[in-house]
């Protein structure tokens, strides 16, 4: 390894490829190097929009043979993750996996496995970990600004529809997977994390709006899912992209001394306090991954790869998530709870 500059492969040419490749470059301790993807075209026309000059592959294989790579980011459709994953675990690259990394649970044990044996870092693409308002709320709950959480819910709602870049392969259940694993993971792993503590069994139902735009999709686009934690604990997910409304993503804790609701907070620490302390930051209030802190992940995740710093969302993490996340679409299958953890 280049132990001044990690040299990056990017695999996948679409929308989100675009921010990886910039927050890559952006830091001055890796470059990305080559681009793959399905289509040489689909790839040099990535290259060409962004202003580089850059090998181009359509072959994963072929590109880490003949670029040397430290690193690659999959910013591929959902189904081709696992198998990719493998090929770069085998070729001990570092790994930065868009979510959701496995779309069943043999796919992330096969993973889990491969990550082990070649002791290669990873980290996984929730990248609302890095957005401030996520910070902000993590620095309170350690603080203990509202007391101990008991309650919490988190909520994803964002129509992705036809006039959506994704959408056409997202609708396909061998591609999008379900609600949870396309998009609402994002909402999982925030409550996951605010409530600190492992899941201990999942109940969800889900349904799918009778707009024609949502139609195609092959499976339940909007499901809710309740969770109970080791500790008694409770939390709610609901996770919708087939809604009819601007994006929303929704946050409320309630802890024994005070609630954090979104950017306002009740807290037993303000004296005298008659309404809600609103903060004024950045929130996750949109879908567009132009806004989304892809910097922040990728900083971190360079960080840990070269002075062996932390990974918020590591392997370790992602297991726990996708695990309660196929948990709830089991339950939303067969109308029944679901306790964790799950055996293959």
């Amino acid at each position: 390894m280049n132990e001044e500059r990690l040299r990056v492969g990017i695999v996948g040419t679409g929308w989100v490829a675009g921010e990886h490749i910039a927050a890559w470059n952006k830091n001055p301790r890796a470059e990305v190097v080559a681009l793959c993807s399905r289509t040489m075209a689909g790839a040099q026309e990535k290259a060409k929009e962004l202003g580089l000059d850059l090998p181009c592959f359509t072959s994963m294989e072929k590109m880490i043979q003949a670029m040397h790579l430290d690193a690659v980011s999959l910013c591929s459709p959902n189904h081709l993750h696992c198998e990719q994953a493998l090929l770069a675990a085998e070729n001990r690259l570092h790994i930065v996996l868009e979510k959701p990394v496995a779309l069943s649970l043999p796919e992330l044990r096969r993973i889990e496995k491969a990550v082990k044996k070649s002791k290669v870092k990873t980290i996984t693409g929730f990248v609302l970990r890095w957005n401030p308002l996520f910070q902000i709320i993590r620095s309170m709950l350690d603080d203990h600004a509202v007391g101990e959480l008991f309650y919490g819910e988190v909520d994803y709602y964002h129509g992705i529809g036809p006039w959506y870049k994704q959408f056409s392969w997202n609708v396909k259940r061998k591609v999008g997977g379900s609600s949870l694993l396309s998009a609402g993971c994002h909402a999982l792993d925030g409550l996951m994390w605010f409530m600190a503590e492992d899941v201990q069994e999942v109940t969800a139902l889900s349904t799918k709006s009778k707009a024609p735009e949502f139609k195609p999709y092959q499976y339940d686009p909007c499901q809710v899912t309740i969770l109970r934690f080791k500790n008694g604990k409770v939390g709610k997910v609901a996770s919708s992209i087939d809604c009819k409304m601007p994006y929303f993503f929704n946050i409320l804790l309630l802890g024994s001394a005070g609630t954090i609701r979104n950017n306002q907070v009740w807290s037993h620490k303000f004296d005298g306090q008659t309404k809600w302390a609103e903060i004024p930051t950045i929130l996750p209030d949109s879908g567009d991954v132009n806004h989304h802190p892809f910097q922040g992940e990728l900083d971190e995740f360079i960080s840990a790869i070269l002075d062996g710093g932390k990974i918020s969302t590591g392997l370790d993490w992602t297991v726990k998530v996708h695990e309660v996340i196929f948990a709830a679409d089991q339950s939303a299958r067969t109308g029944k709870p679901v306790k964790l953890p799950l055996v293959v």
